[in-house]
Formats: structure tokens, sequence, C-alpha cells
């Protein structure tokens, strides 16, 4: 029996080793062809950049000064933040306020909410893109309100399912020392909920910051740009593409929020599970 279960494990991870190289393997290429001049990425894209191929940080140099880069990764980084504290701050209240008030109009809000994680976006673009221009919504800050309005239906059922198992005995403690409900919420609730918005944060940074989408329909592109649009501007006329400035544009695009990843990973799993077992 212990020699087929050191078989079988050893057979799993080999095949989850096997899945772990090919969800890694477009990545590895991506920075691999991001130190290629872009007549080698379209000859060969899987060949090491060697000899006349290699041409050092010059698609970096020319994929900023192409893009304005800083320019757009700054309004990335204004729209992914505040949309993310703001999705936070709103859904973990309002879950809160579902689970404790417990009448019909919270059960209608949470179903609503519900709704929301299965209506497609296809649905809502262009009547979301009329609405963006005719309500000021076309700017940073109009667009963490439109994230937020798209980001709340899984945010509150996660959050929904720890409050269920938070104790009120804790919160009636509180009251009765004299504490009130903001304080309760911000100094009895919020830190028992932290695994699940820590995993909600990087739920939801990942998606906003990597969306092209939504920026691309709402925003003046005039004015504001985030990566993902500005890196479709190295597109040039007749289909041409500055794939060696693509790729280094991506490379620069996608080390922030896996650092950011990096660093909070271990509260995922634990906290979309304490708020889907309790949910």
């Amino acid at each position: 029996m212990n020699g087929e279960k050191v078989k079988h494990g050893a057979l799993w991870t080999v095949f989850f080793s096997m899945i772990s190289i090919a969800w890694v393997f477009p990545i590895f290429l991506v920075v691999m062809n991001s130190f290629k001049s872009k007549t080698y990425i379209s000859a060969n894209a899987f060949s090491f950049p060697t000899g006349d191929a290699f041409v050092g940080f010059d698609n970096y140099v020319r994929g900023i000064e192409t893009t304005n880069f800083f320019a757009s990764f700054g309004w990335t980084v204004l729209i992914t933040v505040g949309s993310v504290v703001l999705i936070l701050l709103c859904t973990s209240m309002c879950a809160w306020w579902i689970v404790r008030v417990n009448n019909w109009a919270a059960k209608a809000l949470y179903t609503l909410f519900l709704f929301n994680m299965i209506v497609p976006f296809q649905m809502l673009m262009f009547t979301l893109s009329w609405l963006a221009d005719r309500l000021g919504l076309n700017t940073p800050w109009g667009l963490c309100l439109v994230y937020l309005g798209f980001g709340a239906g899984l945010a509150v059922f996660i959050f929904t399912g720890v409050v269920k198992g938070i104790p009120e005995s804790l919160e009636e403690s509180a009251m009765i020392d004299g504490a009130s409900v903001p304080r309760i919420f911000f100094q009895v609730v919020v830190p028992i909920m932290k695994p699940s918005i820590i995993s909600v944060a990087i739920l939801e940074a990942m998606w906003v910051w990597n969306d092209y989408l939504l920026p691309y329909l709402t925003l003046d592109l005039n004015k504001y740009k985030t990566i993902s649009v500005a890196i479709q501007y190295l597109k040039g006329g007749y289909g041409s593409v500055d794939m060696g400035a693509m790729m280094g544009c991506l490379v620069l695009a996608i080390i922030p929020i896996i650092l950011f990843y990096i660093l909070c990973q271990k509260y995922i799993v634990k906290g979309v599970m304490a708020g889907a077992v309790k949910g």
C-alpha cells in the first residue's frame, strides 16, 4: 500500500509539474523575446537571444518612449489602488450589513450581487461606454466607480460567508463596552476578515491591472491610458507590430502584479475557502 501511495504521489507530482511548466512557459517566452530584435522574434520566436538576435534593453527603451509608459503606469497604479480600496471598503461593510440585518431587503440586495456575477459583460459594454461619456465617468476616478460595480458581486459573496462565521457575541461585547458601530466594524470585524480581505484584494487587483476592455471603452484615451491600452498603440499601419517593444512593455507590466501576488498568495486559498464554506 505504501509503495502504491508513493507511486501515485510521484505521478501526481509529475502531472502538476507539467501543468506548471505549461503555465509558466508563455511568460518565459515573453521575457526571452524581449531581448531579441523584432526580425528574429518573427523568424523564430522559440530561439534564445544570441548573436545578432540579442539587442539588450533596446526593446525596453523603445517601448517606454513610444508608449509614454511611465504615465500609463501611473494611471494604472492609481486606477488599480483606487478601485481595490473602494471595492474592499464598500463591499465589506455591505456584506456585514446584509448578514447582521438579514431581512427581506438585505436578502434581495444579496441576490442582486449574485446576479451581478453571472451577467455577461458583453450585454452592458456599449451602454456602459455611452453612459461613461455622459456621466463624466471617462476619467480614472470615474473608472474606479465602474470597477466597483463590476467587482462587487464576487467580493460580497466571499465577505458574507466570512461574516456568517464571526460570532455576534464579539460585537455585542464591544457594544456593551461603549464602542460605536464604525469602531465595532473596523476594530472587531475587519481584523477577523483580514485573510479574506487580502485574498479579495489580490483577485481584484490582478483583474483591474490586467484589464483592457473597460479602460478602452470608458476612459478618454486622449488624456488617459492604462498600460494594457498603451501597449496596443505599438501596432502600426497595415497590421505591422513592433514585437520587440511590445515584449519589453509586457515584461514591465507583469512584474508589479506578479510581485504583489507572490507576497500575498498564501492568503488566497485561506480567504476564499473561509467565504465559500460558510456561505
